[in-house]
């Protein structure tokens, strides 16, 4: 019964060719020529895509694309028809992540467990319920552990590391991303604890940090939620609406209830991996010159040189495991309302403190460029 991983994530697109195109060239993503998960039938009433290629187009008019990249393995949708629930997700919230697959021991006990502990089934047969505001969950088989494809010349692998240690998959196999790390959900004022119940109560997982975060006159409230596996882990974030309104507030408003803030992808070599994307034509979001000068003082050595950190804006924090290092990509999203994460992780298992503050700070300081 319990939850092992997030075996892959649905995007809802205006334009699920185009979508994938940007996040193969962009962030070295392949096609499959089959979904992540042959028996999902029903996503949010789309019909399963037949099997075509890369790409299929299902009797309904979805338009489904299957990506994979490491043990992440993506599912993009769009429908022309605008009354299907796929178009009407676009509609109301812009692209984005519209279900998590949760692999699970036993989905079906799954499904009832949630459901015993409130959770709102949307789709019985596909195993489906509601998480958070739009964003729904479905609980699949656990697959196997495979590992990422080999490439030319290499031993296949298998597994990959949790999120507190670091992959046995990565750049050594030709690949700049490995794994999912974990996803940041925004919910409204009020409503964080209960989230942290249901996650809980209804999926089995365990609160591990939570941290209460100031800049100037804005505050947010966040708890980190994670499996016993460690290989799901969702970061879940309130407003602190007796401050000044600020970002969390911003996302809530325009992207129109709860949902996806971000996903992290984790890779073994921050620095290869932001070179190569960036190399690319990704922006990332800066972080200023003062940051690297208190490192020293703060946390002693880094694993990766401060010069590297510098040079590339990644971010470093530590905690009792060792450290990690993470960057942001700057906002592609019409609304501003997604965006992706790297990290890296050397042995650290949590988020640290001063990296979440610094997160905060530069998405005001990108905000604050885009509507001046």
């Amino acid at each position: 019964m319990p939850i092992q991983s997030i075996t892959h994530v649905e995007f809802h697109c205006a334009d699920a060719d185009k979508a994938a195109a940007d996040l193969c060239a962009d962030f070295g993503f392949t096609p499959e020529e089959s979904g992540p998960e042959e028996s999902v039938a029903r996503e949010s009433g789309a019909e399963r895509a037949v099997s075509e290629g890369p790409g299929a187009t299902a009797p309904g008019g979805v338009r489904a694309v299957h990506l994979r990249q490491g043990g992440i393995r993506l599912r993009l949708l769009s429908a022309a028809d605008p009354a299907h629930p796929v178009a009407d997700y676009v509609a109301r919230h812009g692209d984005g992540v519209a279900v998590i697959a949760l692999g699970c021991t036993d989905p079906q006990a799954s499904l009832e467990r949630a459901e015993r502990h409130g959770a709102r089934v949307l789709d019985r047969a596909g195993r489906l319920v509601a998480g958070f505001g739009d964003l729904a969950l479905r609980f699949v088989p656990q697959p196997p552990e495979t590992g990422p494809e080999p490439q030319a010349g290499q031993e296949p692998q298998s597994g990959h590391g949790s999120a507190g240690a670091r992959s046995a998959t990565g750049t050594g196999t030709g690949t700049l991303l490995d794994a999912l790390d974990h996803a940041a959900i925004c919910v409204p004022a009020g409503e964080l604890e209960p989230a942290v119940r249901f996650c809980e109560a209804a999926l089995g997982l365990h609160r591990i940090f939570g941290e209460y975060i100031e800049v100037g006159e804005q505050a947010m409230d966040s708890s980190v939620v994670q499996s016993a596996s460690g290989e799901v882990t969702f970061t879940l974030i309130e407003p602190d609406t007796g401050r000044r309104p600020g970002q969390i507030d911003t996302f809530l408003a325009d992207h129109g209830g709860a949902g996806v803030q971000h996903l992290a992808f984790r890779t073994d070599d921050i620095a290869t991996a932001v070179r190569t994307i960036r190399g690319r034509g990704v922006e990332f979001l800066s972080t200023p010159g003062a940051y690297y000068d208190a490192l020293a003082e703060r946390l002693g050595g880094t694993a990766i040189p401060v010069g590297t950190l510098r040079e590339l804006d990644v971010l470093v924090d530590q905690d009792h495991g060792g450290q990690l290092f993470q960057i942001f990509a700057r906002s592609t999203h019409p609304r501003r309302t997604y965006f992706l994460e790297l990290i890296e992780r050397q042995g650290a298992g949590t988020f640290g403190t001063a990296n979440i503050k610094a997160l905060y700070e530069a998405v005001e300081r990108q905000n604050a460029v885009a509507s001046a």
